[in-house]
């Protein structure tokens, strides 16, 4: 396992041996039967399918076509010119890329945006907190996604996991722009390169000998139901995650909070039936998509560490604060979620995380006065705030492109 330490194995062991089990399960036998109801969806009904077989046909037929043609270049020159919501998809693009990527642009009918702003409102005040949670939070969760962790190392995007978590970052600080939906931002351009992204990696994927070996069975990655899981590992956690802590959420910005993620979601090909219609509707899903499949394997373990060894080197150059790092990430995460990514334990940070968040919850929210927060607890918040700017930066210095390979090393 190329780049992850001995040390990082053994503490990675605990972990993997009390999930052994789980680990040798079948999709099926580690994920509960599909019995969520589309009568909880924005839609309001629809066929009840299992999006365990659902993909993007649309998607699929087009970018597997790009693939298969040699047109990848000339797409990716086209998508690196589109940058606006309200633009045309470029002229110098194949013809059935831009009448997709045109159709695929347009907000759904339902999209309302009275909420849409209202969300971008909320973004910009809970910023902090959900940069946090969406970054830090989400990203170990998603190492503990089999799936989603296996469709990262796999594809070409593993081979520099810097550039990849830039790339994942992407979308996510769309969303929470304050531009997100306007005509002069950029969250549905970026939702529909995620869109096309995806379909070139379901199309390539099943062509990797070491990505099949490690599959579960899967013949072809990133269904409606993976998706689902995603987006609950970032919408629904961070505002479970927001309430837990205490931050105040009016019902308005809560309803607009969610609304801004229905609409990402549909934008990212997830059809309507399956798409949560409330919070509550939304968490019982989550309960039966994520909960369970949770995991942990060799991928997700090395491409944490990998994860939080980058962040370290930007709180503190040489990496020294790392231990405050593997604290805050289990902090957020919660122990089930940090054992199965192998995340050391760090008795000192834990407790003080544990005592000095919520009083920097409480202080940003003007509950408490200055002198009753702790010296240390700055330290925390400037780690967070350091992993915040990484990942802007980042963000800002790459851009989605589609894949024409794997990841060099596991074709």
């Amino acid at each position: 396992m190329d780049g992850l330490s001995r040390r990082k194995m053994l503490l990675a062991g605990g972990a993997l041996g009390a999930v052994g089990a789980l680990s040798a399960a079948s999709p099926a036998s580690a994920r509960s039967v599909w019995t969520w109801s589309p009568s909880g969806s924005v839609a309001g009904a629809g066929a009840g399918a299992d999006p365990e077989w659902v993909w993007d046909d649309e998607a699929d037929r087009l970018i597997a076509s790009v693939i298969d043609r040699g047109d990848v270049a000339k797409v990716n020159e086209g998508l690196h010119a589109w940058t606006r919501n309200d633009q045309a998809p470029p002229a110098g693009l194949p013809q059935d890329v831009r009448e997709f990527m045109d159709a695929a642009r347009r907000l759904p009918s339902w999209a309302d945006r009275d909420k849409l702003e209202r969300a971008a409102k909320f973004n910009e005040s809970r910023g902090f907190y959900l940069n946090v949670l969406n970054g830090i939070g989400g990203g170990m969760l998603s190492t503990a996604i089999p799936r989603e962790a296996r469709s990262v190392y796999y594809s070409k995007g593993g081979a520099d996991m810097e550039d990849r978590v830039a790339k994942t970052s992407i979308l996510g600080f769309a969303v929470g722009d304050l531009d997100a939906y306007r005509d002069g931002g950029d969250c549905a351009v970026q939702a529909v390169k995620t869109r096309m992204v995806h379909a070139a990696v379901r199309h390539l994927l099943p062509q990797s000998p070491a990505w099949t070996q490690v599959s579960d069975g899967q013949k072809i990655p990133i269904s409606q139901a993976d998706i689902l899981v995603t987006w609950h590992s970032l919408a629904t956690y961070a505002m479970q995650k927001l309430l837990e802590w205490k931050v105040p959420v009016t019902s308005a910005d809560s309803e607009a909070y969610l609304h801004v993620w229905q609409v990402t979601a549909h934008m990212l090909g997830v059809r309507d039936e399956y798409i949560p219609a409330t919070w509550d509707a939304a968490n019982a899903q989550s309960k039966q998509v994520l909960d369970p499949i949770l995991r942990s394997t060799k991928e997700g373990v090395e491409l944490t560490d990998i994860l939080l060894g980058q962040l370290a080197e930007q709180t503190s150059p040489g990496g020294v604060d790392r231990p405050l790092v593997n604290a805050l990430a289990r902090y957020l995460v919660g122990d089930r979620v940090a054992d199965m990514d192998g995340i050391p334990a760090e008795p000192f940070w834990h407790r003080t995380i544990e005592t000095v968040w919520p009083k920097l919850v409480a202080f940003r929210e003007g509950l408490i006065k200055l002198p009753l927060v702790p010296p240390l607890a700055w330290t925390v918040d400037e780690a967070a705030r350091q992993y915040i700017l990484l990942f802007l930066t980042k963000g800002k210095g790459t851009e989605l492109t589609i894949p024409d390979t794997n990841r060099p090393s596991a074709r």
